[in-house]
């Protein structure tokens, strides 16, 4: 079930009066909802009589999973307020992982397996249709069309890289000839992730054909994004790149602080480790609503035989001892995210699961919404 702000659907609807409210038609246009909860209800019944005819004439569990999170998503889509998307958890290579055997990967139904997509994170303004990405994913295409269910447009207005590692940028090669031959899709990129994809191939040659447009960022250098709100207002969303020390073989590495008219959430899904950081981690959570922090691994005993050493992250358990004496409403804006294929917390049924959100933090699951 997709989740706003941590809550499931069923639990929004249970929430729900038939009050004067704001609602989003089909067609992305504002009504007054005088009959809201007979339109949301309505969608649920058509979305199971179509459920119930896919599996009558032979759809797929694919399929099915995609009707139902369409009547899902429409009831639980701010009406007007920009908002986060979670479209992915996994670290770099996803999970499945190529050539695990192991019973983290090998056991996997479709549409556990769907769920687990490389990490990335859609921003929607709904008032306007507009929408961007941070990250450009392997899993770029089924991303962005579950992005375009909030949205309402196929192709986002922009995307946000963080560094030059397999999972966060391989996705851009959607964009050239061979698929999408995009048109100048802007692409910000910090000035050595620039240099990377402006003198290096094939990446180059999405720069010479125009189909990217790379724009300039600084780190702590802020980018507005120009947005309409309902009442025909002028705002902006704010995103500011933070540069953090992590394996930068071929670019910086960045997270990025993301402000809303009344919101803000911080993403950092790599960094070495946190003592690392020049910046207080614990005292920036007191600054934003929402941190979805680089959960990697769990603990040190995931990868037997490899030196854990030479690629460090903050495990999850280190994490939770740094934060553990911050009041309970700061540990509950965290958000782990990016987790290897061996990282128990993809399962959610697991101990380690359950040990995390008793301890009062949040698992970032594909189709969270984040309020603004």
């Amino acid at each position: 079930m997709r989740r706003v702000r941590g809550k499931s659907v069923p639990d929004v609807l249970a929430k729900a009066r038939p009050k004067k409210s704001n609602a989003i038609t089909r067609d992305g246009h504002l009504e007054s909802s005088l009959g809201h909860m007979e339109e949301i209800f309505a969608k649920l019944s058509l979305g199971i009589y179509v459920l119930t005819f896919g599996v009558m004439f032979g759809c797929g569990t694919a399929d099915q999973e995609t009707t139902v999170q369409k009547a899902e998503l429409r009831m639980s889509v701010p009406a007007n307020a920009p908002h986060l998307v979670v479209l992915g958890n996994a670290q770099d290579a996803g999970s499945p992982q190529l050539g695990c055997t192991k019973a983290c990967c090998s056991g996997l139904d479709a549409l556990e397996a769907a769920k687990r997509q490389v990490v990335c994170l859609g921003l929607v303004d709904p008032a306007s249709g507009r929408s961007w990405l941070f990250e450009a994913t392997p899993d770029l295409t089924s991303q962005v069309e579950f992005l375009s269910q909030y949205s309402n447009q196929t192709l986002p207005n922009g995307i946000f890289l963080t560094h030059a590692h397999i999972g966060h940028y391989a996705g851009l090669m959607y964009l050239g000839k061979e698929v999408l031959g995009a048109n100048e899709m802007p692409v910000y990129a910090m000035p050595r992730m620039q240099e990377f994809l402006t003198n290096n191939g094939p990446w180059s040659q999405l720069v010479t054909n125009k189909n990217i447009e790379i724009r300039p960022i600084l780190s702590e250098s802020i980018s507005k994004l120009p947005l309409r709100q309902a009442q025909g207002r002028l705002s902006n969303l704010k995103v500011t790149p933070l540069q953090v020390p992590h394996r930068d073989e071929f670019s910086e590495t960045v997270g990025y602080r993301i402000e809303g008219p009344n919101k803000s959430a911080l993403f950092i899904p790599d960094i070495d480790k946190w003592e690392r950081w020049e910046t207080d981690i614990s005292e920036l959570l007191s600054t934003v609503d929402y941190a979805l922090l680089d959960a990697t691994f769990y603990d040190g005993n995931e990868l037997p035989g490899r030196d854990m050493a030479q690629i460090p992250h903050p495990f999850v358990v280190e994490s939770m001892s740094l934060f553990q004496d911050l009041p309970d409403s700061i540990r509950s804006r965290v958000y782990f995210i990016h987790f290897n294929h061996t990282n128990p917390l993809l399962n959610e049924a697991s101990d380690q699961t359950k040990a995390v959100l008793d301890a009062g933090y949040n698992i970032a699951r594909r189709g969270d919404i984040l309020e603004l």
